[in-house]
């Protein structure tokens, strides 16, 4: 398959090594024979989103988080269509906070989202920063990732991450975390959170292939680094809760 991942803001949004998020997509895809084109979307560039296969935003200071959301908002009608019509997504850090009503930031200032989700993000002046450790019904392995955010998000009724053993969630310690509808993935964790979390990267290239209504298939390329990566993050994230619940 030809496919087109649209990749917005990567300047504004593009702390913790966001774009990786999107290289390793590519990659799995193209292990899996299709030809990948990644295109860029910047502040005030016209974008085609219509027959994309995958779009995504990564994480960005609170300041840079406004900022794209200045342009993003020309773009909520085509996303939200996309999104109903199960185009795979992916919002990760700060990104997800675009996909609700409103975000207010610290002054007390409230600006509209995209309303995608019914959720509203209330940013602080403290700091949320730590590793994350959290199931999520999309795979049966831990979901693991570190976050570092301000903002309390309320209101997300099917998140991504159930519960967490490590962490703070939404707007809970140990909470649950992230968005999850359709084929839209969202959520506050860095990481890269597709690099840390090789199950979550095979959710997101199925998504891809079941919205083209085509089967993955049978034999797929192995990435024995990825994996000994995540073994080694889950092994010391999980004992860290088994320590905890001493």
């Amino acid at each position: 398959m030809e496919l087109r991942l649209i990749h917005f803001y990567p300047d504004l949004m593009g702390l913790y090594g966001s774009y990786a998020n999107v290289s390793v997509l590519k990659r799995s895809l193209e292990g899996l024979g299709n030809t990948v084109t990644v295109e860029t979307v910047l502040p005030g560039q016209e974008a085609d989103l219509e027959g994309s296969d995958f779009l995504y935003m990564g994480a960005g200071t609170e300041r840079s988080q406004l900022a794209a959301l200045a342009d993003f908002t020309r773009y909520g009608d085509a996303v939200r269509a996309l999104a109903d019509n199960g185009t795979a997504m992916l919002f990760a850090g700060t990104a997800m906070e675009l996909l609700g009503k409103t975000i207010t930031d610290a002054s007390g200032k409230e600006h509209p989202g995209i309303a995608l989700a019914d959720f509203t993000a209330v940013q602080g002046t403290r700091r949320i920063v730590g590793d994350v450790y959290g199931k999520t019904d999309i795979c049966p392995q831990a979901v693991v990732g570190f976050m570092n955010k301000c903002a309390v998000i309320s209101g997300v009724r099917t998140p991504l991450l159930t519960g967490l053993e490590l962490g703070f969630g939404n707007e809970a310690e140990r909470g649950s975390e992230g968005f999850h509808w359709k084929n839209v993935f969202a959520s506050e964790l860095t990481g890269p959170i597709l690099v840390k979390n090789p199950r979550l990267l095979d959710a997101v290239v199925s998504a891809i292939y079941q919205h083209r209504n085509t089967p993955l298939p049978q034999e797929r390329p192995a990435d024995p680094w990825a994996e000994a990566g995540y073994a080694i993050t889950e092994e010391q994230l999980r004992l860290r809760c088994q320590g905890n619940q001493k």
